[in-house]
């Protein structure tokens, strides 16, 4: 894949980028704890003003980029953040959570215009191994961000550790804008009139959105379950270990998924990872936690690939923009509503009941995507001339 015209430079360049996104919520955390000296639970509260806006700024961001072409966007979204990061040690609370959302609404795009570029790029029998690749790049990014942010801040300036996460998304999104990738393929014709959204947001599009959203509340749920897991066991230290284990399993689940020669359903590949997580509710302390993460990392970022993969191939060309930023969206909401779950059912029953409950998030989230793909879609309109 990496000999794909064009690949590689994309690959790297939004690389940086992710891997600062990913940190962000992270550098404020820490700003917020040890800059302002407040508590947790305050800087909480500027990380999920910031998710809040990412989930309701993708389709916009998305639809923007449709209309607009991703140059203009980027460069908007850059300016945005430059301004937002430089201001973040000279805000007091109250006008940082304003800002934080406002931040997070207008986000640097690197997963939606990456992922159209990479369908843009590639032939249609590549796709399912380039998104693959794609989604290993999100688990090494989640590796990298925020322990790095962790490292950093206690030993510098937390201010400087969020000026040097700000500098670094912004030094990604330019980088995407100077690259201007294509978004869309020569043979790919775009309509003169937008379609309504009724037209292309059918069944089976909705199912892989659900599963978007079902993917990543087992996500979160389980890093929370494995905090409270070894928070019990008097193992936190060790929580590094256990997730970098979670995620080299799904890098190496990633890359035998995309080189085999026939894709698996996404509410499948789901539903596997919902039951292969359940099973870690009988580990109490890290070897085994070691363990059964090994077995459910595997289906992480199969999982991932393929929900991107069904978005690009479901949404037309004049839309997708918009149908990369729904599926950002359902993937931020995911995450937002899988750790309070989680913890409600880790506060009822015991830490192994956290990953109970994430786990029968996701194989719920795969049969009513299974129920939803199997609907006949209603009449489609011709967007590509013959």
């Amino acid at each position: 894949m990496l000999a794909v015209p064009g690949m590689a430079s994309l690959l790297g360049v939004s690389f940086l980028a992710r891997v600062a996104i990913t940190a962000d919520v992270m550098a404020l955390t820490m700003y917020v704890v040890l800059g302002l000296d407040k508590s947790y639970a305050a800087a909480g509260g500027v990380g999920a003003a910031m998710t809040a806006g990412l989930a309701l700024g993708g389709p916009l961001l998305g639809r923007m980029i449709d209309r607009h072409g991703a140059r203009v966007v980027l460069l908007v979204t850059v300016v945005t953040q430059v301004v937002f990061w430089l201001s973040v040690p000279a805000l007091p609370y109250r006008m940082l959570l304003a800002a934080a959302f406002l931040a997070g609404g207008l986000m640097v795009p690197a997963q939606v215009v990456t992922r159209q570029a990479i369908a843009a790029l590639t032939a249609p029998g590549q796709r399912r191994a380039a998104f693959a690749l794609e989604a290993v790049q999100g688990e090494l990014s989640y590796m990298v961000g925020p322990p790095l942010v962790i490292l950093f801040a206690a030993q510098v300036s937390p201010g400087v550790v969020a000026w040097c996460v700000g500098a670094a998304i912004v030094a990604g999104g330019a980088g995407i804008a100077l690259l201007n990738p294509p978004l869309r393929t020569e043979d790919e014709a775009v309509p003169v009139v937008r379609p309504r959204r009724w037209e292309w947001l059918g069944p089976q599009l909705i199912a892989v959105l659900v599963l978007a959203f079902g993917t990543t509340m087992v996500l979160s749920g389980t890093d929370l379950a494995i905090v409270a897991t070894l928070e019990e066991a008097g193992q936190v230290s060790w929580g590094a270990v256990v997730v970098a284990v979670y995620g080299v399993a799904s890098a190496t689940g990633g890359l035998v998924y995309g080189a085999l020669p026939r894709p698996l359903p996404t509410w499948l590949l789901l539903g596997l990872l919902g039951l292969a997580t359940v099973p870690a509710a009988l580990a109490h302390d890290w070897p085994w936690l070691c363990v059964a993460g090994a077995g459910a990392g595997l289906f992480a970022a199969p999982t991932l690939s393929a929900v991107a993969d069904g978005v690009s191939r479901l949404a037309p060309a004049g839309v997708r923009g918009e149908a990369t930023g729904m599926q950002s969206s359902a993937q931020s909401a995911g995450f937002a509503f899988g750790s309070p779950i989680t913890g409600a059912a880790i506060d009822i029953s015991t830490p192994g009941g956290g990953f109970v409950a994430a786990g029968l998030a996701g194989v719920v989230a795969a049969l009513i995507g299974a129920l939803l793909y199997r609907r006949p879609a209603a009449r489609k309109t011709e967007l590509v001339p013959a």
